[in-house]
């Protein structure tokens, strides 16, 4: 199963806070590896600073408590379980034609 998972950073301190908070975060980050079982298709970091997302594949939902788990401290999180837009469309299509079956 597919995920994207979004998180925004927690910029809550004073400047000297938040930049201490980010100097921890990237020492945890240059230490720490992705679940063997997970597979990160997409990985990136927003421009304006503010977080990132990923696009995770996982047979475990389990492996998505790990970066919330690690980095809670640092970062909210949010996770949402995705498919393919095709097969989206596919349940979109048998929505409509179920609504029409009855009237």
């Amino acid at each position: 199963m597919k995920y994207v998972v979004s998180w925004t950073y927690r910029w809550n301190g004073s400047a000297t806070e938040n930049e201490d908070s980010m100097r921890r975060a990237l020492e945890v980050f240059a230490n720490w590896k992705p679940s063997e079982t997970t597979t990160y298709h997409q990985f990136v970091g927003r421009l304006d600073g503010r977080g990132g997302f990923a696009v995770i594949e996982t047979d475990n939902p389990l492996d998505l408590a790990d970066g919330p788990n690690k980095f809670g401290f640092f970062a909210e999180y949010e996770v949402y379980p995705v498919v393919e837009m095709a097969e989206a469309a596919q349940t979109f299509q048998e929505g409509l034609e179920f609504r029409a079956s009855i009237g």
